[in-house]
């Protein structure tokens, strides 16, 4: 069971850095205030006007981009932060790493004695009931 989360947690953790990493543009072709198209990869379809590059419309087609860049600086240092926050990791790390520690085995002695089968309740017997 234990393997099973690591493996889960660890697929989760690298989903997540793959994602924050990740850059990607969004791109939307408009004609006039219709949205014609939008790509995320790859450049919008146009809607197939032809501009006249003397006139100057103003419901003509036009193009929107998008840039979300992902993290890039990714090195932080152990030795970046300040001595507080060195005190905390290193004690948080240690008592984490404390909690998957497996305690001793119990040596138990009477494990393969089999007690004697009741052939008769004793209670029954002398009847004794306890009120």
């Amino acid at each position: 069971m234990k393997a099973f989360l690591l493996k889960i947690s660890s697929l989760v953790l690298a989903f997540l850095m793959f994602l924050s990493t990740m850059s990607f543009t969004v791109n939307k072709h408009f004609c006039g205030d219709f949205l014609v198209d939008q790509s995320v990869f790859f450049e919008a379809d146009t809607c197939g006007m032809e501009h006249d590059s003397g006139v100057a419309d103003e419901k003509g087609c036009s193009d929107d981009s998008i840039a979300i860049d992902g993290q890039k600086d990714l090195k932080i240092s152990f030795y970046d932060l300040n001595f507080d926050q060195q005190v905390f990791l290193v004690s948080f790390a240690y008592s984490f790493n404390g909690l998957f520690e497996e305690l001793p085995a119990k040596d138990i002695p009477f494990i393969k004695y089999i007690p004697p089968l009741i052939v008769q309740e004793i209670h029954i017997l002398n009847e004794t009931f306890l009120i």
